[in-house]
Order: C-alpha cells, then sequence, then structure tokens
C-alpha cells in the first residue's frame, strides 16, 4: 500500500512539475515577437489554459488586481502550483 502511495505522489509531483515547465515556456514565448498562430505557442495555451482559467475566473469575479498590466491570475496559479508540489 505504501508502494501505491509512493508511486501516485511522485507521478502527480511529476506532472506539476512538467505543468509548471510548460507554464514558464508560455510566458517566456510571449515576450518573444512570433507569428500569429504559433502551434508551438499554440500547444502550450492549451496545455495551461485550463488550469489558470478558474484562478482567472475567480480574480475577475470579485474584481481583484483590475487596473493591472500583469496577469496576475499566471503567478497566482504557478504560486498554488508551486506550493503543491512542495507539499507532496
Amino acid at each position: 500500500m505504501i508502494q501505491i502511495a509512493y508511486v501516485l505522489t511522485t507521478t502527480v509531483r511529476i506532472l506539476l512539475i512538467a505543468l509548471q515547465l510548460l507554464m514558464l515556456g508560455r510566458a517566456i514565448l510571449s515576450w518573444l515577437p512570433l507569428e500569429e498562430e504559433n502551434p508551438v505557442e499554440n500547444f502550450l495555451f492549451s496545455l495551461t489554459e485550463p488550469v489558470i482559467a478558474p484562478v482567472r475566473a475567480l480574480i475577475d469575479r470579485f474584481g481583484w488586481f483590475e487596473g493591472l498590466p500583469i496577469d496576475m491570475s499566471f503567478f497566482i496559479t504557478f504560486i498554488l502550483l508551486s506550493v503543491l508540489t512542495a507539499i507532496l
């Protein structure tokens, strides 16, 4: 039973770290002048947006961080993933 729990927590930890790396890739690509329909950017967006969207919706619902030029939902999601990875 302990081995199953170890395998599950290790798998989840690896997936969380992979998601963080994908988010970092998305952030770096957002700074580069790329064409409109870049396949790599679209791929990273399609993998990371489902995780960021609920945080963005919560922030928009309560009106937090209005007027900031930075997407705070990205940073908050990244921090939450970091905390989850540290807990595991």
